[in-house]
């Protein structure tokens, strides 16, 4: 059952200040931490700026790969809810867990089943499983039927070349949440028709079920 979403990849107050104060509002809001090579990072001087506002309904994701010292250190008293972390072993993951006290999105990169399986060396080190593409900066799709049939003893979130006007019902079955990024940009940039479509879709489907 399909219980919110996640936007990520803002970089921008206007865009930040339209989702935090939605009827609708994403359970999370993402920002890339440390990943240059996305359109969508924002330098830490940026970031801080960024996130001196009221969350309201909102919880703000760290999405940092494979993070070092440094960014951990520059980001530990920033308001994030959670770190969004992919390329990192589980031993990496409970350091960061037990030194900064955040919860853990755990990012799971997928092409084939054994890509899936790897989830179960993070039972015991993340609150929620991400299913995504191999994409990273791009926004490429997996076949979603490799997880439909897993059983997971935490929530589940799922990305990778979601639209922001596909068919939500598809996903029920599969997701606890909806995880958009690019699907909610036109011409790379976040899209508030868009985004305003997107969550008022998913409030429907919400009260549907």
């Amino acid at each position: 059952m399909i219980k919110g979403c996640k936007i990520c990849g803002i970089k921008d107050s206007n865009t930040l200040n339209y989702i935090i104060n939605h009827p609708y509002p994403p359970k999370f809001i993402g920002f890339i931490c440390n990943y240059p090579k996305s359109s969508r990072y924002i330098e830490i001087d940026s970031l801080k700026k960024l996130l001196n506002v009221k969350k309201n309904k909102s919880e703000f994701v760290a999405v940092l790969v494979k993070p070092n010292n440094e960014i951990l250190e520059e980001i530990k008293h920033l308001p994030f809810d959670y770190y969004q972390l992919y390329d990192c072993t589980p031993e990496a993951i409970i350091n960061i867990k037990r030194k900064y006290q955040k919860k853990i999105i755990t990012a799971l990169t997928i092409k084939d089943k054994s890509d899936v399986l790897m989830y179960k060396s993070f039972v015991n080190v993340t609150d929620v499983y991400l299913f995504d593409s191999k994409g990273y900066e791009k926004s490429q799709s997996f076949n979603h039927n490799l997880i439909q049939n897993i059983k997971l003893n935490k929530e589940l979130m799922l990305a990778g070349n979601i639209k922001f006007d596909d068919n939500l019902k598809n996903y029920e079955k599969i997701a606890n949440y909806i995880d958009l990024s690019g699907g909610l940009e036109t011409s790379g940039l976040k899209d508030k028709s868009k985004i305003d479509f997107f969550l008022n879709n998913l409030n429907k489907l919400k009260n549907e079920t």
